[in-house]
């Protein structure tokens, strides 16, 4: 009969000497000292180091062990010897003196190191997972992740929220990514489709009178992927009746400060500075703006009439907008560098580059002779430069220019070092546009979806004058990144109906997509809105690390394949039958 062990590899110290103990887990480590073999041994809880000396019967056995066998190690727990004790260890300042060992399995090579600074490269890592996730960093992000989990729940049930899970089968309405689409066998030419997310399913439990809504949830989206993007993705989803803005922002930020102190030890400061989508996009270039850094848009146009150079004086005479950001010290880039920023630029859609060198309270720059004395300091004022700094300027159509310094201003600030990588900044992002209009439909879109509620004061508009309605919407943002998004929703048919056709969908065809939505509001819908959390983004940001795959146990790659098991797979003729599918051969 095997073995129970008694302890893990991390509980083992100095209260425990002279105790007989059982141990098992992963050989990490096998070193042969002489007569003497050291093992560590590894689990998820911690290393730690047994000695088998050569009197005791198990020491033969201990030279045929290998990296990543899987063993059962029975012996005495003893302090180490003076000068060895490892206080990088919680189990450092004893050792297991073995006095039995039993091999539960063996291991093959591994295809990589589970333990050491050498990090394999992501596609062999993503292929053996199971191996990867034995590398004590990927289990501490797992564990972050776990603890949130548990946090999320205990938090919301407290608040007297109700977990409540949706269907994973819906109907297909294709607003925003595309759907993952199911083929139904029973009902021949149909399909389901993935959700995206519970949106209309939590709205409709708040029609049921659940009141207080929160689920942990899977969602999908058949997208472009990058580093914070996969096709399978989770969310922590809340819904609320009879709130305003207020009630939800104060229960979110309870909810960041209570993840913060327990997960990092860190305190947030509360309430949550508020941005306008107007102030962020003026101020940064962006409405998720990094808040670590300063580096801030300055709009120069007006000053710009008094300039004779061409490209600024044209581009504020049609309308357009002239801007810039500071890069603090770096008056010394050279031409290249500079040369290369701009490429940079206009591969991304923009006109160029203008880059100005401030030197002793001046411009070092053959641009000097079309600005005025005056207007050179006006505009290094703007600026907040000083000496050694470069100011970078971009010409062009107002939402792009501010676009593309907002991206500069996020590159030079990398580059630089200049973002402090152990600060965490949150915000709120708030009075977003209801509408941004599609040049490829040629008609006006939801920004976040159409059932985001227009400010009261604004409603009107909705037909007449769609580009100036606000949303009752708000993103939460960390560090550069939206980890939450949500509204106040439309809660009555005739203002969802309203919606529906400023964003040029029918009648019939809204009653197709969203008949069933519409038809529960005409039961007496309460007012209601909520919020949903990126949770794997959330996760990443708390564990530091770069991409989401490091944080979800069984990740696809950024071209959406499973390494590990294959998938995405080809299927059988009888499968493809059974569910009344033919494959074009295209």
């Amino acid at each position: 009969m095997q073995k129970k062990r008694t302890h893990t590899c991390g509980d083992l110290n100095l209260s425990a000497l002279g105790q007989t103990a059982i141990l098992m887990g992963w050989v990490d480590r096998r070193r042969d000292h002489g007569s003497l073999i050291f093992i560590d041994l590894r689990d998820r809880y911690g290393v730690t180091q047994v000695r088998i000396d050569p009197d005791t019967p198990c020491y033969e056995a201990a030279k045929n062990l290998r990296g990543e066998f899987v063993v059962s190690i029975t012996g005495t727990v003893e302090a180490r010897p003076e000068g060895m004790v490892n206080s990088k260890l919680n189990t450092g300042a004893i050792e297991l003196a073995a006095a039995e060992l039993e091999i539960l399995n063996s291991a093959k090579t591994v295809p990589f190191m589970i333990t050491g600074d050498t990090i394999a490269n992501e596609d062999l890592r993503l292929k053996y997972r199971y191996l990867d996730l034995r590398r004590p960093e990927m289990q501490r992000n797992l564990l972050i992740r776990n603890k949130c989990y548990q946090l999320v729940r205990n938090y919301f049930e407290a608040h007297q929220f109700v977990e409540v899970e949706t269907p994973c089968l819906m109907r297909s309405t294709p607003e925003g990514a595309r759907d993952y689409l199911v083929p139904s066998r029973v009902w021949k030419g149909r399909f389901y489709a993935l959700p995206q997310s519970p949106q209309q399913y939590k709205q409709l439990l708040m029609v049921a009178g659940l009141d207080r809504y929160f689920q942990i949830v899977r969602c999908f989206r058949d997208e472009d992927l990058r580093a914070d993007r996969q096709p399978e993705f989770t969310q922590i989803d809340v819904e609320m009746s009879f709130i305003d803005e207020e009630d939800l922002f104060a229960l979110v930020e309870g909810l960041m400060a209570r993840i913060f102190a327990e997960v990092l030890d860190r305190k947030i400061e509360l309430p949550l500075q508020r941005i306008p989508f107007d102030e962020a996009m003026a101020r940064y270039g962006s409405d998720k703006p990094d808040l670590r850094f300063a580096m801030e848009i300055a709009d120069i146009t007006p000053l710009t009439v008094a300039s004779e150079f061409k490209v600024f004086h044209d581009t504020a005479a049609q309308g357009g907008k002239v801007a810039g950001i500071c890069a603090p010290g770096c008056g010394g880039y050279s031409r290249k560098q500079i040369e290369d920023l701009s490429e940079w630029i206009k591969n991304r859609g923009g006109a160029g580059l203008v880059a100005i060198k401030v030197k002793e309270s001046d411009w070092d720059s053959s641009l000097s002779k079309f600005f005025p004395e005056t207007l050179r300091q006006q505009i290094t004022a703007a600026l907040g430069a000083k000496d050694g700094d470069l100011m970078l300027f971009i010409a062009g159509k107002p939402e792009v220019t501010l676009t593309l310094l907002g991206d500069l201003r996020l590159k030079v600030a990398a580059q630089e070092n200049l973002i402090p990588q152990e600060e965490y900044r949150l915000a709120w992002v708030v009075d977003f546009p209801l509408f941004e209009y599609s040049e490829e439909e040629k008609r006006y879109v939801a920004r976040h979806h159409p059932f985001t509620s227009p400010k009261p004061e604004q409603a009107d508009w909705l037909l007449s004058n769609p580009a100036q309605v606000k949303a009752r919407a708000y993103d939460l943002i960390l560090n550069g990144m939206e980890i939450a998004g949500g509204s106040i929703r439309i809660h009555n048919s005739e203002m969802q109906s309203q919606m529906f056709r400023a964003l040029g969908i029918g009648a019939r065809e809204a009653e197709e997509k969203f008949g069933h939505l519409l038809e529960a509001f005409s039961y007496g819908a309460p007012p209601h809105g909520g919020i949903a959390f990126g949770f794997d983004r959330l996760v990443m940001l708390l564990a530091g690390c770069q991409s989401i795959r490091e944080v979800i146990a069984f990740p696809k790659t950024a071209s959406a394949m499973s390494l590990m098991d294959g998938s995405p797979s080809q299927v059988s003729e009888a499968q493809l039958k059974e569910l009344h599918l033919i494959i074009s051969k295209d």
